[in-house]
């Protein structure tokens, strides 16, 4: 009987050294692609794609007739995130940046390449910060990342207020912004928290050309109107009717709420404290402190 063969490994490094030395390397290339709305070149090799990637198997499909084919024209995508989903498909590593990791991060749950999502998700873990949390929490939503919300949501939670003034903040989508708005541990007044969804509501409207109550529909019941003290909410209903953010009943509960000036009365979502709620006469009758 045949003895069974032994398999040896090569050297590891010098094999991933010359696969990456194929990289974006128009030499023997047979595929190209138009990348990025600055519409860059990026040559690839369609066998190395199609083996270790299902979606490129099914954009190349079998190569036609000799020489290069047409480019194939992937616009969404950012030419250096690109170049980076081919660095892992050819070399099975990569190397991430913070400023293009979600970018790479969507590329990666777009062609299906679950590997280089979870290293992306760990890299963003790592360098999460306030400039960065809520774009990453946009990703999250987008793409149901369950665990990645939840962090970005806890670290919101603990950094609120320096993330509401934040580009990323103002950029979010409506269903980004509800669990937000849905939680009790943000270190933020509610008077902050109004004027910040009033700032995310003008964004919006102005970039989707609709108006800012409108916009801020799906998510401003979310705003705990019976913590403002009354002079406060007198100016909010001042402002709100110049511009309207708020309906007017959710104005009504709130004064509902001081007018019975009862703990039983006013238990409930709108009138749970969070964990930066800054302090008021008319809170005692809430009698729902923080846990």
């Amino acid at each position: 009987m045949e003895t069974p063969g032994l398999v040896v490994h090569g050297e590891a490094a010098s094999f991933s050294t010359a696969l990456r030395s194929l990289l974006n390397n128009p030499q023997y290339s047979d595929v190209c692609f138009v990348v990025g709305q600055e519409r860059q070149e990026v040559f690839a090799h369609r066998c190395l794609l199609a083996c270790r990637c299902n979606f490129f198997q099914r954009l190349l499909g079998p190569k036609l007739g000799p020489g290069m084919p047409s480019p194939v024209v992937l616009s969404s995508v950012p030419a250096d995130a690109f170049l980076a989903v081919l660095e892992f498909l050819y070399a099975n590593s990569v190397r991430l940046h913070r400023h293009s990791v979600l970018e790479v991060l969507t590329a990666a749950v777009e062609y299906g390449l679950e590997e280089l999502r979870e290293l992306c998700l760990e890299f963003v873990v790592k360098v999460l910060d306030v400039e960065l949390v809520c774009e990453a929490l946009q990703v999250a939503v987008t793409f149901g990342l369950g665990p990645l919300q939840e962090r970005c949501i806890a670290f919101i939670e603990t950094h609120t207020q320096e993330a509401l003034r934040t580009r990323g903040f103002l950029e979010l989508s409506a269903p980004a912004l509800l669990p937000l708005l849905r939680s009790d541990k943000l270190c933020v007044d509610e008077a902050e928290l109004v004027l910040a969804a009033r700032s995310w509501a003008r964004v919006g409207a102005a970039v989707l050309e609709r108006p800012v109550a409108e916009v801020a529909a799906p998510v401003v019941r979310e705003l705990r109107l019976a913590l403002l003290a009354p002079a406060e909410l007198s100016a909010l209903e001042e402002q709100n009717q110049r511009e309207p953010l708020i309906p007017v009943e959710q104005i009504v509960e709130a004064w509902k709420c001081h007018a019975l000036r009862r703990g039983d009365a006013a238990r409930g979502t709108p009138c749970r404290r969070r964990r930066g709620t800054l302090p008021r006469e008319h809170h005692c009758f809430l009698d729902l402190p923080f846990k």
